[in-house]
């Protein structure tokens, strides 16, 4: 009992640390997300209208476009492309002929690099680059005749996502060929051994040996992407300002654009809480994953 009250003391001020700066904050939006809260009359506060902001939230053609950009173009396609991209980039980065030739560190040194990069000044160069005056894209399809005229990347709407997810791409992806490279390394040369003498060429090696060892780090970082990205605010606003006009609106800068520039500060704050309980249940399905990955370590 006295080392439980000595724990329980050393935790105190953890507790109050996440009472002050998580839940309060998580409540005191959740109560205004059930008024009528308006930026422009913050002095007189909001009044209580009950679930009429979730209803107009879900009842509005612009939430459907919304979600649909939220979860299908930034996340869905986002996600998937970092995790085919990642593990083709492992495979190369470990592969036997970047070992001869002795490019396996300069490799991974080039991936530091967009890793490194904020995410800001990442999307400031690409806007440059996908500038259709002086970037360099337009530049280098106009003179080798692809094109005929320059494109914008940026607010064209048959170019403007997947600009936006090669962006995102580009910043995020180091991270994710890292873990899956670390995972690579972690195989066992045992089970390959063993593979080859059973006459499994290369891609069988692949496929039946190494892609199931590294699962667990796969479904971790498809998770782990998913959180990142789903509630990302940063690369759409500042590509594209969610344009052209609304067209790459997400959640995230619906939640700024209601709250900032319409001044529906209960509207945002339900748009808000619908944000937090889907980011909740992946959070959910993470935190199972690790404790049984951690169970069966201990076991």
């Amino acid at each position: 009992m006295k080392d439980n009250k000595f724990v329980f003391f050393l935790l105190i001020p953890s507790f109050f640390f996440i009472v002050f700066f998580y839940l309060y904050p998580t409540l005191y939006n959740l109560f205004n997300s059930f008024t009528d809260l308006n930026l422009f009359k913050l002095r007189k506060g909001g009044n209580w209208i009950g679930f009429e902001n979730y209803i107009d939230l879900f009842v509005d053609p612009e939430f459907i476009r919304v979600f649909f950009n939220t979860t299908i173009w930034l996340t869905l396609v986002g996600v998937a492309v970092r995790i085919i991209l990642g593990l083709l980039l492992a495979f190369l980065i470990n592969s036997e002929t970047l070992k001869k030739y002795k490019l396996t560190g300069l490799f991974q040194v080039s991936l530091i690099i967009p890793w490194a990069t904020p995410s800001i000044v990442a999307v400031v160069v690409w806007r440059m680059i996908l500038d259709p005056q002086v970037g360099f894209v337009n530049q280098t399809l106009v003179k080798y005749g692809i094109i005929t005229e320059p494109i914008a990347f940026l607010s064209n709407t048959s170019f403007v996502w997947p600009s936006i997810i090669t962006i995102i791409t580009w910043n995020t992806l180091p991270l994710v060929t890292l873990t899956f490279l670390a995972s690579l390394k972690s195989v066992p040369a045992e089970l390959l051994d063993a593979a080859t003498v059973d006459g499994a060429n290369k891609l069988q090696r692949a496929f039946y040996v190494i892609l199931p060892h590294m699962i667990p780090s796969i479904i971790v970082m498809i998770l782990m992407s998913t959180f990142w990205t789903f509630n990302n605010f940063a690369y759409v606003w500042l590509a594209t300002g969610a344009g052209p006009g609304t067209f790459t609106n997400v959640m995230a800068t619906e939640v700024y654009l209601k709250a900032f520039v319409d001044g529906r500060m209960g509207y945002s704050s339900a748009l808000g809480i619908v944000m937090a309980s889907i980011m909740t249940v992946f959070g959910i399905i993470y935190l199972r994953m690790i404790v049984k990955r951690n169970l069966k370590e201990i076991f």
